[in-house]
């Protein structure tokens, strides 16, 4: 009996003074989307990257490697590599305003080509550490505008 009362109250003691130093999840603030990321979505979208570069790469069927882009953008905001995604999806946009590929673009060459734009910058501005970050500049020079006129807007 008192070996079970000593027990008792040591858990006691032990849980009573961790009790200060844990903090509520999610009260009071939103958690920071940067760091914060479901397995399973990140899974799903890792498999998207994976098929978007398969398109990319092996079939030149760039308006699919959109696709699967912009399903990760949608589902996955802040997928670990979203970097690469942005880079890719204004990839498949500039080549697909060229009409390259093996698919015909479903919008005006003027709107990938700002579509293109948008991903590249997003990607010199948001990640400036990227490996994807001298290619992202490329595309930018490619499409009229130096990177520096790009971020001064």
């Amino acid at each position: 009996m008192k070996r079970n009362l000593l027990l008792v109250c040591t858990l006691a003691i032990v849980f009573g003074c961790s009790t200060p130093f844990v903090k509520a999840q999610g009260v009071g603030r939103a958690p920071d989307p940067a760091t914060v990321r479901n397995p399973e979505e990140e899974t799903l979208s890792m498999h998207d990257l994976i098929v978007a570069r398969h398109y990319f790469k092996q079939k030149k069927a760039y308006r699919a490697a959109l696709d699967r882009c912009l399903d990760i953008f949608t589902r996955t905001p802040n997928f670990s590599r979203i970097d690469e995604t942005l880079y890719l999806a204004g990839m498949s946009s500039l080549l697909l305003s060229e009409k390259k590929g093996k698919q015909a673009p479903n919008v005006s060459a003027d709107k990938l080509r700002e579509e293109a734009r948008a991903y590249f910058t997003r990607l010199v501005k948001e990640y400036p550490d990227s490996s994807f970050r001298n290619r992202a500049e490329d595309g930018l020079r490619n499409l009229g505008g130096a990177p520096q006129a790009q971020s001064a807007k």
